[in-house]
Parts: C-alpha cells; sequence; structure tokens
C-alpha cells in the first residue's frame, strides 16, 4: 500500500510540475522576430563564413538587426538577396558573383626548385622553410591546404598536378585565400574569362628565372593593345574587370610569357 501511495504522489507532482513547465514556457518564452525566422528558412546552410559571420544564422540575425546588409552571402547568389531584401524591405544592389582562381601555372614543369621539400604536406608548413622550396617565392606550393578548407570540394588537381579551382562549385566563401600563404588564391568575377595568372612581383629577369610562365612586366599586354583592360603594376600585369573586355584576346595574343590565360 505504501509503494502505491509514494506512486501516486510522484505521479501528482510530476504533473503538477509539468503543468507548471508548460505555464512558464507560454508565459516567459520570447517572441521570434517574424523577420529573422523568414530570414533564417532560406539561409542556404552552407555556414561557410564568406559573408564575415559565423554562419548563416549568425548572418540572419545580424540582417534582421540591421547591423549586416543583405546579398552578402556568395552561395546564395542574387536570388537569396533578392529575397532578403524583400523580407527587409529594402532595395539590394545587384553583384557579380565571385569565384576563386589560382593566380599560377608555376608547376614543376616550368618552376625552378631550390630544394627537395620532405615535410608534413601543407603550404603553411612548407613555406615555413625559406617561403617553400619553388625558386618563385610568391608562386603555389601546391600542398592541398586550399583543399582541406574548401567546405564545396570545389579544389583539385588536373591532369598535370596543378591546382585548379572549379567555378561552377566554388561559392566564393574566400576560406581558400585565407589559408594560402603566399595569397596565390583571389576572388574574381564569375564572368572574368581572361586572367594573368601570376602572382610574382619580381622584377622580368628574376621572375623568368624562376618560372618560365611568369608575366615579366614588359607591358605587350599594354602598349600592343588599344583599349587595353590591363595595367602593370610593381613588375605585374593586372586585369581591371570593370573596363571593356574586348581586347583581352588580342593581350593574351601578344603576351610573351603566354601569362595571360583565357579560363
Amino acid at each position: 500500500m505504501n509503494i502505491l501511495y509514494a506512486f501516486l504522489v510522484v505521479s501528482v507532482l510530476g504533473l503538477l510540475l509539468g503543468a507548471g513547465l508548460a505555464v512558464a514556457d507560454k508565459l516567459l518564452k520570447v517572441k521570434k522576430d517574424e523577420k529573422l525566422e523568414k530570414l533564417e528558412a532560406i539561409m542556404p546552410g552552407a555556414n561557410c563564413g564568406g559573408c564575415g559571420f559565423a554562419g548563416c544564422s549568425a548572418y540572419a540575425a545580424a540582417v534582421a538587426e540591421g547591423t549586416a546588409k543583405p546579398g552578402l552571402c556568395s552561395p546564395g547568389g542574387k536570388d537569396l538577396a533578392a529575397k532578403m531584401g524583400e523580407i527587409m524591405g529594402v532595395s539590394v544592389e545587384e553583384t557579380e558573383r565571385k569565384v576563386a582562381f589560382v593566380f599560377c601555372q608555376g608547376g614543376k614543369d616550368v618552376t625552378r626548385e631550390d630544394y627537395k621539400y620532405q615535410g608534413i604536406k601543407d603550404c603553411n608548413a612548407a613555406s615555413l622553410l625559406f617561403q617553400g622550396p619553388n625558386g618563385c617565392k610568391e608562386g603555389c606550393l601546391h600542398m592541398g591546404s586550399c583543399m582541406a578548407v574548401c567546405p564545396v570540394k570545389a579544389i583539385g588537381y588536373d591532369d598535370n598536378g596543378d591546382v585548379k579551382v572549379d567555378k561552377e562549385k566554388c561559392v566564393g566563401c574566400g576560406a581558400c585565400t585565407k589559408v594560402c600563404p603566399n595569397g596565390v588564391i583571389k576572388l574574381v568575377p564569375y564572368s572574368a574569362e581572361y586572367i594573368v595568372a601570376c602572382n610574382n612581383h619580381e622584377p622580368g629577369g628574376k621572375a623568368k628565372k624562376n618560372c618560365s610562365k611568369a608575366c615579366i612586366g614588359c607591358k605587350m599586354c599594354v602598349l600592343k593593345v588599344e583599349n587595353s583592360p590591363f595595367t602593370v603594376d610593381k613588375f605585374l600585369s593586372v586585369n581591371d574587370y570593370s573596363k571593356d573586355q574586348s581586347a583581352c584576346p588580342l593581350a593574351a595574343e601578344k603576351c610573351p610569357q603566354k601569362s595571360i590565360v583565357r579560363r
């Protein structure tokens, strides 16, 4: 009998506590911002950090609070930006999607090697030893640190063993640009067709000695091409994508090093 009484007492207490918790939940519940709920529902869930926030939820919260602008999500692109603007009741300026590109053609067949590296297969580890084994100290080290941090596996080796980015898979989060010790990977407009695939700022003679495909800053892409979008700064040619790109094929043809590549 005592066991039955104890069971009944515990059951009644459980019911009372449960009812109390249910009432407290309703009374004390903080109502979630309707805009935040809508923003969270349309986020891509990539949590790549490319927007500058810890993840999709953090970015959605910042937009809902008015401390961040809609349209910073690269994976979501312009469609997501438009939806976010609609929820927040603001117009969002359309920006072109950006993707990563490896500014280097310096594979083993074209780049001089200073020594044989036998350490950890990591670009940052290799760069600690005389800035890496390559003669060019500003080129790709080919050890795949960028691949390890890519959230969508958009980076890999091509048939020649060079590091390449699949622009169709790339979400433009920028994680690879941050992990590269030589700053070889940069974000470019998705539509960019002609790119100076070099990161070397050394004088022409030295750059050419270290890599047969290095840009030597000769300015042929500028001097021999009318309305060229290219400019040369610190011995390295750069394409200004805000300018007319129609002269790019001729600029690529005039480049003696073939540093300007068509993607």
